[in-house]
């Protein structure tokens, strides 16, 4: 009798077990992830029309979204003298650990042709020091120290410039060298500049830098303090204005990047080969904020409605997306902006935490400028008796 019952409970068992497996299958094909909602769309407003300006190539940007405002010849390759020197910031800043730190700036830094921070042999700075020196008065021989300190030479430095030109998934720009003065296979684009300077503009110590107008740092044996001023006249004259470079040669004539931030927006302007650089670049961030306004269409884990649930513990389960969109935009587009939500009217437990129920998109008239999945912000148990059988063979853990 004994061994009839082990024999029945091993049977038991042996059932419950596939019953199980079968379920946990069931549930695996059923069961949809959390995936990475697409990308934006954003293209479609872009500034097709060139906008009037004096330079040769032009653009502004709002920097959260990328979208461009105004532009001329934005993707022409062109020299782009020390404007260089963004990427050059960018760069040093993301790959120092301590900017405080001081050592003796390499003597391949020593009389570099053109601006200078006037470094002497054996003098000693620290990687702030030579930050400030690189984009202040815009020193070239900050810049072959910077390179020569983090990356040990200009020339490994440039790579690591233009791996980030890589990630950046930009198409126009190749640095030859961490300062701005021309050279071959040296150049970019005001867009791909501009979408630089986005990125740098998130970090800050970048912005510190840049916004500062003037400071005092250590000298050398000559001169005990170095009184350093920068060359961007729009941080004295313009509301708003973060920074952020000038640049100047013969063969890139007078260039100039700047950013500047009004309420939550932020727009960066990018004149190449431009004769009133400081004034253009005023006038279309002036004409930006006048005629755009960034607009939150959708916030970061947004609930929408609920979806009525069939079979499960709960009648309902609640929903969310999670990525934001703001979006520049006139009074006038964001009148032919349509939000749409696509939900099951009915769902049937059991439902996942984050298990994906819909979709969400933000229409321009008939295009989609972004989409999100939307998901269950709650796990709903079934009443079903198979599912319950489940929990109670999880529970015993047969």
């Amino acid at each position: 009798m004994k061994t009839k019952l082990n024999i029945n409970k091993t049977f038991i068992n042996g059932i419950l077990v596939l019953i199980f497996v079968i379920l946990i299958i069931t549930n695996t094909m059923l069961n949809i992830n959390v995936v990475k909602a697409d990308g934006n769309n954003i293209e479609v407003l872009n500034s097709k029309e060139e906008t009037a300006t004096h330079a040769k190539s032009m653009v502004v940007i709002e920097a959260s979204s990328g979208r461009v405002l105004y532009q001329k010849n934005c993707n022409e390759q062109r020299a782009m003298a020390s404007t260089t020197k963004i990427m050059t910031a960018y760069v040093a800043i993301k790959n120092c650990i301590d900017l405080d730190e001081k050592f003796k700036v390499d003597d391949r830094s020593v009389g570099i042709e053109g601006t200078s921070l006037y470094l002497r042999k054996d003098e000693e700075k620290t990687m702030r020091e030579l930050l400030y020196g690189l984009m202040l008065p815009s020193g070239n021989d900050a810049a072959v120290a910077i390179a020569c300190r983090i990356a040990g030479s200009p020339e490994k430095f440039v790579e690591l410039m233009n791996e980030e030109v890589e990630n950046l998934g930009l198409k126009n720009t190749n640095f030859a060298n961490p300062h701005g003065l021309d050279e071959k296979n040296h150049y970019t684009s005001a867009y791909d500049l501009a979408i630089i300077t986005a990125e740098a503009m998130k970090n800050e110590t970048f912005r510190e830098i840049v916004g500062t107008k003037n400071v005092k740092i250590n000298g050398n044996q000559e001169v005990k303090t170095k009184s350093l001023q920068s060359k961007n006249k729009l941080l004295w004259n313009m509301e708003g204005c973060e920074g952020v470079k000038t640049g100047f040669t013969d063969n890139a004539y007078r260039c100039f990047v700047a950013s500047a931030k009004r309420d939550d927006m932020r727009l960066i302007c990018v004149v190449l080969n431009c004769g009133p650089m400081f004034e253009e670049a005023e006038r279309l961030l002036n004409k930006g904020f006048e005629e755009y306004k960034l607009y939150n269409i959708l916030e970061a884990y947004a609930q929408h409605d609920n979806v009525s649930v069939d079979k499960g513990v709960e009648k309902e389960v609640q929903t969310f997306s999670i990525k934001k969109f703001a979006l520049p935009l006139t009074n006038e587009e964001y009148k032919d902006i349509d939000v749409k939500i696509t939900l099951p009217n009915k769902i049937e437990a059991p439902i996942k935490k984050e298990q994906q129920l819909g979709e969400i998109k933000v229409m321009y008239k008939d295009k989609t400028l972004f989409k999100d999945n939307v998901y269950a912000m709650n796990e709903v148990k079934s009443t079903k008796f198979f599912d319950k059988l489940e929990q109670i063979v999880n529970y015993w853990n047969i």
